[in-house]
């Protein structure tokens, strides 16, 4: 197990909670996890410790959303989601993360930017698009393999369908649940999923999983309006972010 101060448990708890919230149907908030435990340990060890805890989280998000979901937009998104998820097992000592991390981060502001100083242009709705779904698809399988920060890449496919908000957290829960089992293997095979790392998410995963609840009744008391704009103000957030750690 990580050998964590007091101030390092709360960040982990920090970092778990945000987790379920976003299986909850936030799913943003989940993003900032591996950069919170990251600032106790190595990011790879976070990722790795992280990751029990979103499949685990992964369940109670399933269950909450069992009739709400897409089929149309997991099946032009998720072929790709996988081939980003090799192609980053596959180069998984030649990328250097920190690239990736920019390049997602600044894809994120461009798109949260522009939602929000052209409302226009994002306020129509399209339809699925095999092509669009297999080029963010990849993005976001790629970057959620190398740090669980897929949902930038995903939220540019998703947000312009204009899917419900129940329908939309769902639709997100389900592709990242899939990704999550997907990353099992790779992890495991990386030496990702130690022994010390198993036990410490034990400790954390009922914090995740209340706050998979605490996440769902946000979703259902949330006005559709105020939902997506809370979506794109925590893109642009998180995307900052990403880019700030990139060049730091």
């Amino acid at each position: 197990m990580p050998d964590l101060t007091v101030w390092g448990w709360v960040l982990a708890a920090i970092a778990a909670a945000s987790v379920g919230v976003a299986k909850g149907g936030l799913a943003m908030v989940g993003m900032i996890s591996v950069p919170v435990l990251s600032l106790v340990m190595s990011p790879v060890q976070a990722a790795g410790l992280m990751l029990p805890i979103y499949v685990v989280s992964d369940i109670g998000g399933l269950i909450a959303f069992r009739r709400h979901f897409d089929m149309r937009v997991l099946a032009t998104a998720l072929p790709g989601a996988i081939a980003g998820i090799g192609i980053g097992w596959a180069g998984a000592h030649v990328v250097p993360a920190e690239g990736v991390t920019f390049i997602v981060g600044a894809v994120g502001l461009i798109f949260a930017l522009n939602a929000l100083m052209r409302p226009q242009l994002s306020g129509g709705q399209r339809q699925p698009s095999a092509a669009r779904g297999t080029f963010w698809g990849v993005l976001s399988g790629y970057t959620s393999f190398v740090s669980h920060a897929g949902a930038p890449p995903w939220q540019v496919y998703v947000q312009p369908l204009r899917l419900s908000a129940l329908t939309y957290a769902g639709t997100t829960t389900w592709f990242f649940a899939v990704c999550n089992w997907v990353k099992l293997v790779p992890y495991a095979a990386l030496g990702q999923l130690s022994p010390g790392n198993l036990k410490a998410a034990a400790v954390l995963m009922p914090v995740a999983l209340v706050a998979v609840w605490a996440g769902l009744r946000l979703v259902r008391i949330i006005p559709e309006a105020l939902f997506y704009k809370l979506i794109t103000w925590g893109l642009l957030a998180v995307s900052l972010r990403l880019i700030w750690q990139a060049v730091a």
